[in-house]
Parts: structure tokens; C-alpha cells; sequence
């Protein structure tokens, strides 16, 4: 082999490597500028806070002080991320109430369960009733 064939081949070899660094460095500008977008977007989005939980505070009875839910049926759901703002003693009432409830709702099961099989009712159930 001629003495300049390794020059050739020597340069077409440094000429694919910078093709090669070349197009990895667009990819990876690509996927940068695409990050920040998306960063933004996220900035954009998370900057501005969700309206305040309501100033109604439950007294530990369950009952509201200033009665605006008073005549609603049903309380309104709190906003995710609320729970942050709130007083410790309203989310422990929140917790213990949403607790009863889903106690009280598997018993109405239970007892509707066992009432359709014709099976003997609990004690504890029959009391609550």
C-alpha cells in the first residue's frame, strides 16, 4: 500500500469521528432546547397557586361556624394541595370523619350483605342500628 493511502484513510476516519460529534452535538441541542421549553411550561404553570381553602373551619361537632355549608348536602371537596394551609385540628376532624364514614358505610354493607343471605346480624351491628 502507497505511503499516502494512510493519509487518506487516516483523514476519512478524523472526517466520520467529527460527523459523528457533530451529530450527536445537534441531538443533544435538540434535546436541551427541548428541556427548557418544557421547564418553562412547568414554571409557567406551577407559578401561579391555587385559590385559598375556604376560611370555614368544623368544630369538633362536625358543625361549621359560619354555616356556609350549612345548606349545601354535601361539603365541597377541598382542592388538592390545601391540606398544606389548613388548620391541624380541622384535618384531624376531616381524618376522623371521613373515617367514620367509611366505617359506617362498610357496616350498611355488611349488614344489607347479610340480610340478603338470610345470615344472622352482628351484635355490635344490631346496637348501632
Amino acid at each position: 500500500m502507497p505511503w499516502w493511502s494512510w493519509i487518506v484513510i487516516w483523514i476519512a476516519l478524523v472526517a466520520l469521528s467529527l460527523l459523528f460529534f457533530v451529530v450527536l452535538g445537534v441531538r443533544l441541542f435538540r434535546k436541551f432546547m427541548a428541556t427548557v421549553k418544557e421547564l418553562g411550561e412547568a414554571g409557567e404553570r406551577f407559578s401561579t397557586f391555587p385559590a385559598a381553602p375556604s376560611v370555614d373551619t368544623a368544630g369538633v361537632d362536625g358543625q361549621s361556624v359560619n354555616g356556609a355549608a350549612a345548606g349545601a348536602g354535601t361539603e365541597p371537596q377541598p382542592e388538592p394541595g390545601s391540606a398544606v394551609f389548613a388548620s391541624p385540628m380541622r384535618m384531624g376532624h376531616d381524618y376522623r370523619a371521613s373515617k367514620f364514614a367509611r366505617q359506617e358505610a362498610r357496616r350498611q354493607r355488611r349488614v344489607q350483605r347479610k340480610l340478603d343471605r338470610g345470615q344472622p346480624q352482628r351484635l355490635h351491628d344490631i346496637e348501632l342500628s
